[in-house]
C-alpha cells in the first residue's frame, strides 16, 4: 500500500528535474460479470486487478507511467523515467500526509462480495424467466449482472491523502421481440453505487417486465410522424439530453481547447431562467457518486448554469491549474492504466415548479418522450441528433397512443434557451460514458421538460 512507502522520496525524484504537480494512485478491484441469453448462463467472469499510476504534470502537460507491481523499488523506477522527461530542477521539501476527510458516507447495505455466486445467478434465472413469459413474440432475452468493489488510495506532493471503498452494482435486460417481420427491442438497466439490495424487493423482475413490455409496445406501434412539433421529455426519461448534448460542452478540456459551444461564455445567458444545470456526485447510490475523485478531490456539488447563466465548467487538477482554478471534483480514470481526463458524474437539470400533469395538458398535439436512445452530438457547434426508444404522441393534452422510430434533431443552446416548462419532479438514467477510449459509470437526471418547437423525425 502506497501509504506505507516512502511517498516523500518517490514525489522528489519524480519532481527533481521540474514539474508542477505528482501524483500516485493505486487501486485494486474485484469483479462479478454473470450473462444470461437464450435461457442459458453464457458467461461467468470473476477478476482481480491491482496496480498503481505515477502521474507527472509539467507546464501543462501530463506524463504518466502504471505497473501493477505495487512496490516502492518499482515505483521510483517510474519516478525516475517521469522526470527524465522534464530539464529544470526543482525542489521538493518534507511533506506530511495526514489524510483527507469527505462528508458522503456509503449506504451500502447488503455488500455483494458477501452473496454467494449461487444468489446472484438465481436473480438473474427469475428476471429472465419472467421476460420469456411475457408473450409468445418475445424471441431473445439477454440478462446480465456485473459488480465491482473498487478500494483506491491516493497521494500527492500536495501532501494529500485520501482512501475509499467504491462499490458498484449493474443489472440490465435487453428483450428483442417479433411478429415475423418487424423486430423491436426493449432495453431496461438498474444500478448504482448501493450494494446488492438494488436487486431486492423483486427489482430485478420489475427491471424485465419494463424491458419486455417496452419492446412488444413498440412492436404494435406507428412509426412517429415527422415534423416541428412541440415535445415533452419525461423525467423518466433520464437525462441523456443534458448529459450529451450540454454535459460534454461544459468539460473544462473542451471548453479551454476550442471544442465547445459554450467556449468564453462564463458569465452569460446560456439558457432559460428556468434552467440550472448541476454536476453532484455527493447524491447518495447514484451510479456516478463518490467521496473523491481519481485524484483524491473530495466529491462536491457543483453548479454550472444557475438560473440561465453559465457559472462554472468541471475541472480535474490540471486544467484547474492552468486557468488559477480550484478542482471541481471532476477528475477520473477508468484505472490504473489511464491518466484523469475531465469528466461528468452525476449530472442533471435542477427541478422547476411546474406540475408533470399540467406539462403534458398544456400540450394539444406533439410528443412525449419517455424513453432516449443513442445519438450524436457536436460539441462545437452544439447540434444533435438523438433516437427515442420509446415515446407517445399527445393529443389534446393526454396521452393517445405510443409510436416508434422518432428522432429529436434540433441544437444544445437553442434547446435550453427555448424550454418554457420546467416539472417539480426528477428521473435518473445511468450508464458508462465514454471519451478518450476510457469508460467511466455515471448517471444523468431531469425532470419533466416542455420543449415548444422540436424537429422530430418519423415518416412523413
Amino acid at each position: 500500500m502506497i501509504e506505507a512507502m516512502d511517498l516523500n522520496k518517490i514525489f522528489r525524484t519524480a519532481l527533481k528535474n521540474g514539474g508542477d504537480y505528482a501524483e500516485l494512485f493505486e487501486e485494486h478491484s474485484v469483479s462479478t460479470q454473470i450473462q444470461r441469453e437464450m435461457k442459458r448462463f453464457q458467461r461467468l467472469n470473476h477478476g482481480l486487478d491491482s496496480g498503481v499510476g505515477l502521474r507527472l504534470v509539467h507546464e501543462g502537460k501530463t506524463l504518466y507511467a502504471y505497473s501493477n507491481d505495487i512496490q516502492e523499488s518499482q515505483l521510483l523506477k517510474m519516478a525516475q523515467h517521469l522526470s527524465e522527461a522534464v530539464s529544470h530542477g526543482k525542489t521538493l521539501g518534507d511533506l506530511q500526509f495526514p489524510g483527507q476527510g469527505a462528508t458522503m458516507k456509503s449506504l451500502v447495505q447488503i455488500d455483494p462480495s458477501t452473496v454467494p455466486l449461487e444468489t446472484k445467478a438465481k436473480q438473474i434465472e427469475g428476471a429472465d424467466s419472467l421476460a420469456w413469459g411475457m408473450g409468445s413474440a418475445i424471441q431473445q432475452v439477454s440478462t446480465s449482472y456485473r459488480d465491482q468493489i473498487r478500494h483506491i488510495r491516493i497521494a500527492n506532493s500536495l501532501g494529500e491523502l485520501c482512501d475509499e471503498r467504491q462499490v458498484y452494482v449493474v443489472f440490465v435486460v435487453m428483450v428483442v421481440a417479433s411478429d415475423g417481420t418487424l423486430m423491436q427491442t426493449g432495453y431496461e438497466p438498474l444500478g448504482g453505487t448501493d450494494g446488492f439490495e438494488i436487486l431486492g424487493e423483486g427489482r430485478a423482475e420489475e427491471t424485465a417486465q419494463a424491458a419486455a413490455e417496452r419492446a412488444l409496445r413498440m412492436l404494435k406501434a406507428p412509426i412517429a410522424p415527422s415534423g416541428l412539433m412541440p415535445v415533452v421529455v419525461a423525467a423518466e426519461a433520464g437525462g441523456t439530453m443534458v448529459h450529451e448534448a450540454v454535459g460534454h460542452g461544459l468539460e473544462a478540456d473542451l471548453a479551454r481547447e476550442g471544442l465547445s459551444v459554450y467556449q468564453d461564455k462564463l458569465g452569460q445567458k446560456v439558457a432559460t431562467e428556468l434552467i440550472t444545470v448541476l454536476d453532484d456526485p455527493t447524491v447518495p447510490g447514484k451510479r456516478g457518486s463518490f467521496r473523491y475523485d481519481d485524484e483524491g478531490t473530495p466529491a462536491k456539488k457543483n453548479i454550472l448554469i444557475d438560473r440561465g447563466v453559465l457559472k462554472n465548467y468541471m475541472y480535474n487538477r490540471n486544467y484547474a491549474m492552468r486557468d488559477g482554478v480550484a478542482s471541481t471534483a471532476n477528475g477520473r480514470r477508468e484505472s490504473y492504466r489511464c491518466r484523469p481526463i475531465v469528466r461528468m458524474t452525476n449530472t442533471m437539470i435542477a427541478p422547476g415548479q411546474s406540475d408533470p400533469a399540467e406539462i403534458l395538458r398544456s400540450v394539444d398535439h406533439g410528443l412525449y418522450v419517455t424513453r432516449m436512445g443513442g445519438g450524436q452530438v457536436n460539441t462545437v457547434n452544439g447540434d444533435f441528433v438523438f433516437e427515442v426508444s420509446d415515446a407517445y404522441m399527445i393529443k389534446n393534452g393526454k396521452l393517445d397512443y405510443p409510436v416508434r422510430g422518432a428522432t429529436l434533431t434540433g441544437n444544445g443552446p437553442q434547446v435550453l434557451q427555448s424550454i418554457d416548462m420546467v416539472g417539480n419532479d426528477l428521473g435518473f438514467g445511468l450508464g458508462t460514458c465514454g471519451k478518450e477510449g476510457q469508460g467511466v459509470p455515471v448517471a444523468d437526471a431531469q425532470p419533466t421538460l416542455r420543449i415548444p418547437g422540436i424537429t422530430v423525425g418519423g415518416q412523413g
